[in-house]
């Protein structure tokens, strides 16, 4: 496997580390969160042992993990230093020897404490063995630095997007009476794997009943009954590079009259998306949609948000990036190339996008047309 973006792409990526580094005084930077490790290095793996890329002020950057990973690791990186260590070594004191023998023993070592993968007990141990070093944090810079897209990254979310309206339109036209939500997940599952996606995960699949409770409720292999609604969401990857969907899925006819509140759900959000342009202030973005809603009655309260950062996810902790999310107190701005999940749900009915910020607003990258999805006959 070749790395996946050309030589340049990294240069650019490596430049805006080495400025960060620059501006905390930091001469070394140790990457171990996941999402930043592939974006940084090309190559990202999970944790059951530890493993971390550190990359200089100036020269090239290195990479320490397990011999059993260190292939894969040299296919997909753009730099071919890897440094492989048996099951029988400790990690931390393989990376140690490397930093001593490089010369940066005694360095400003850059890391994000923020980091899932820079626990208490990694900066101890590094602390115990590498005394003379001086550990600086750089607040997430993990995920802060990866938060504007290039095209080419943005290319692979509108692949992902892609296959993401495949696998709802696939869901759509199965429905019926007697549907269950493990049944419509495991349609989406053969559609991902089938189109090119990089597991059969498919997200959250579910009866729609209440107003936002039911976004991240446990599916179910009960099978559904005309008039209910099937919530889908829909979250494959392309290359560790995910998009997301939701809809909701009317199963027979529409005996709840839920036609006129998903038409105002998604008029609602397109006037939300409409002002995603570079500059916007999050929280007023959010504002838009929030407000809209309660004022019009279609909730009670609205306390989740309304939006959060979609990008790269590797095997992390965590299933969404909220690094950047849509809330009355955010108050930081937009930038053109960012790429959001945006939602918004009431009534038993949630609408989301997979949305990329453009110097006119906001442009969508999953194309599955916005409205209440029609399955069988009522």
């Amino acid at each position: 496997m070749s790395p996946l973006f050309p030589r340049e792409e990294f240069a650019g990526r490596v430049a805006k580390a080495r400025a960060a580094m620059a501006e905390a005084g930091a001469e070394l930077l140790l990457v171990d969160h996941a999402e930043f490790l592939a974006w940084l290095t090309g190559y990202t793996v999970s944790e059951t042992m530890y493993r971390a890329a550190f990359l200089p002020r100036e020269g090239e950057p290195w990479f320490v993990l397990r011999e059993l990973d260190a292939g894969p690791c040299r296919d997909a990186c753009w730099f071919a230093d890897v440094v492989g260590f048996p099951d029988t070594a400790e990690p931390h004191e393989v990376m140690a020897q490397e930093i001593r023998r490089r010369g940066f023993a005694g360095a400003a070592t850059g890391a994000d404490h923020a980091s899932y993968g820079f626990t208490a007990a990694t900066r101890d141990r590094f602390a115990a063995l590498l005394p003379e070093a001086r550990f600086i944090d750089l607040p997430h810079a993990s995920d802060l630095l990866r938060a504007v897209k290039s095209p080419a990254e943005i290319a692979l979310l509108a692949e992902a997007a892609g296959i993401a309206d495949k696998a709802m339109a696939a869901i759509a036209a199965k429905a019926r009476p007697g549907l269950s939500p493990r049944a419509a997940a495991a349609i989406a599952a053969a559609c991902f794997l089938e189109n090119g996606a990089d597991t059969g995960e498919t997200g959250p699949i579910l009866p729609g009943v209440g107003d936002h409770e039911f976004l991240h409720g446990v599916m179910t292999g009960e099978p559904l009954a005309g008039g209910d609604i099937l919530h889908v969401e829909l979250i494959p990857k392309v290359r560790n590079h995910g998009a997301r969907l939701m809809r909701p899925v009317l199963i027979g006819g529409d005996r709840r009259g839920l036609a006129p509140l998903a038409e105002r759900l998604v008029a609602l959000q397109e006037r939300q998306f409409a002002a995603m342009r570079p500059g916007a202030l999050a929280c007023d973005v959010d504002a838009i949609l929030r407000e809209a809603v309660l004022a019009a009655g279609l909730r009670p309260s609205y306390d989740n948000v309304t939006g959060y950062m979609l990008g790269l996810y590797a095997r992390t902790p965590r299933t969404s990036d909220f690094s950047r999310v849509f809330l009355p107190n955010a108050c930081w701005r937009l930038e053109e190339g960012m790429v959001f999940h945006m939602y918004v749900s009431a009534g038993g009915l949630g609408f989301s996008e997979t949305v990329v910020v453009e110097a006119d607003g906001g442009r969508r990258l999953t194309a599955m047309p916005r409205k209440l999805l029609v399955a069988g006959p009522g």
